[in-house]
């Protein structure tokens, strides 16, 4: 629990200005008699001023508005009926009882820092662990599949999917056009249009990695693996009229339910999980296990628990902690790597960037960021530096190059072997072989309750009948490949809301 009383002392805390100075009257600015006007040299004026002026940096492009909390990844030191080491020398799962911290940002994805948390949208599932091998983040979503599996349409799904640039309101038929002319996308539409569209709170929502990743262990053998948080409360989701009826009363839900759990020792648990499969292409699937709008099936490939998490203690500033955390695809600790998912790979280019635009070249060095073990580097300068890795551990600070005989720093020894995959083949640009856009679309539609299929013809219509005749047909055509009853379904509510 967060104690939000300061602690008590003999004397009242002064104020100061940044630069630590007694502040003796915050209530005057310096001027020429008690009517102005004012002075230039009105010094913590000028400072307070041009500081608030600064508060705010840069919001994500994505994932504007979120939430976070802290707690921790307790390992249960095996995978299944096997050890974990066979598959994984990753240190943060292999003792039992073993306790990671671990910080989680919940988001949405479309919308800005203080829209509704209500609106029908995928969230963000971030995770950042704070492993004794350094920071590994493990960046997903609530659904366990996506919209596209090559990274250069990612800017143009997020421009269809954001407030069109003339009028500034998100319009169902740009979403659409885009969708429309996507099929791959079907499948994630499916999920969305659905009640599972909406969660009905950050902590009843599943947890997924998306994108195929790799175990590595002590041979350097790599293995194919998927990362799911299963939360102990249950999963919940809201219809599309109790997500309005919510939003009337209250856009921050998910923020507030998270916070007064955590508050009031109700403390939400996700069981960590994987699926794992040989790190080869896997030919007696129907679709490639790369493939990120792809689930890999349960019956196939069974949910193994490596662990459980727990988030026992909320941030003591929104802005230094959930708003500053900055996580990356690509920040993995040893016995993890990447697969080719060619989804992955943008990705992994694309999250630190964008960090150091909103925040700056050292925003590891940032409390909420930095790894808990020491951090040595030969990495210099830059804004905002306030620390020089490597110098208060008692490296040599003349020497910031590797390699040195002068006492500098030198690289760590390896704790296995090498992950070394065989690549060869012409450098292309297409499509993977295996697309099948159709087919697990078609098995969730199948898949849901009768409720939940009313439900999802009823969202696609309102959403399709804002949209232009040839967006409409094209859409009905792909539910039509996915299941003849989906596409008709779509089609006759059309006709219907037309015919009003």
């Amino acid at each position: 629990m967060i104690d939000n009383q300061p602690e008590s002392n003999n004397e009242q805390e002064v104020l100061t200005n940044r630069q630590g100075h007694p502040v003796t009257d915050n209530q005057n600015v310096r001027t020429v008699g008690d009517r102005g006007p004012t002075v230039l040299e009105n010094y913590n004026f000028l400072e307070k001023i041009t500081h608030f002026d600064r508060e705010r940096i840069p919001e994500r492009v994505v994932h504007a508005r979120g939430a976070g909390a802290h707690g921790y990844f307790e390992a249960y030191g095996s995978l299944g009926d096997e050890p974990i080491n066979k598959y994984t020398r990753a240190k943060l799962f292999q003792e039992k009882g073993k306790i990671t911290p671990v910080f989680v940002r919940f988001s949405t994805v479309i919308h800005g820092g203080h829209s509704p948390e209500t609106l029908r949208d995928p969230r963000g599932f971030a995770v950042k662990f704070y492993t004794e091998d350094g920071n590994w983040d493990l960046v997903g979503n609530n659904l366990k599949i996506f919209f596209i599996r090559d990274p250069i349409k990612f800017p143009d799904l997020v421009h269809a999917f954001k407030p069109d640039p003339v009028t500034n309101k998100q319009d169902p038929n740009r979403i659409f056009d885009f969708i429309s002319l996507t099929p791959e996308a079907t499948h994630m539409i499916t999920w969305l249009f659905s009640p599972w569209g909406i969660p009905a709170s950050y902590r009843h929502m599943e947890g997924s990695g998306v994108n195929t990743y790799k175990w590595v262990n002590a041979d350097g053998v790599g293995y194919l693996v998927k990362y799911h948080f299963i939360p102990k409360q249950g999963v919940k989701c809201l219809t599309q009229a109790q997500a309005e009826q919510i939003q009337s009363k209250e856009f921050n839900h998910a923020t507030v339910d998270l916070y007064e759990a955590i508050e009031n020792g109700e403390y939400p648990e996700w069981e960590f999980a994987v699926q794992i499969l040989s790190d080869d292409e896997h030919p007696e699937l129907d679709f490639d296990p790369l493939d990120p709008t792809k689930v890999w099936p349960q019956e196939q490939i069974p949910l193994l628990p490596v662990g459980r998490m727990v988030l026992d203690k909320n941030p003591t500033n929104y802005f230094a902690e959930v708003e500053q955390a900055a996580f990356g695809t690509g920040v993995l600790v040893d016995g993890l790597d990447f697969s080719d998912d060619k989804l992955l790979q943008g990705r992994t280019f694309s999250y630190s960037d964008t960090q150091r635009h909103r925040i700056g070249t050292n925003y590891l060095q940032l409390p909420i960021n930095s790894p808990k073990t020491k951090v040595a580097t030969n990495l210099r300068d830059g804004q905002m530096t306030y620390r020089v890795d490597g110098v208060e551990a008692g490296e040599n600070p003349h020497v910031n190059y590797e390699p040195s005989s002068m006492h500098g720093l030198k690289e760590a020894p390896k704790s296995g072997k090498d992950h070394t995959p065989y690549v060869e083949g012409p450098v292309t640009r297409q499509k993977i072989s295996r697309t099948n856009d159709y087919g697990q679309a078609g098995d969730r539609y199948r898949a849901f309750s009768d409720e939940e299929r009313d439900d999802l013809i009823l969202n696609l219509v309102n959403a399709l009948k804002q949209c232009n005749p040839d967006i409409q047909e094209r859409m009905v055509e792909h539910f039509t490949q996915a299941d003849p009853e989906y596409g008709s379904r779509v089609r006759e509510g059309l006709q219907q809301s037309q015919a009003m």
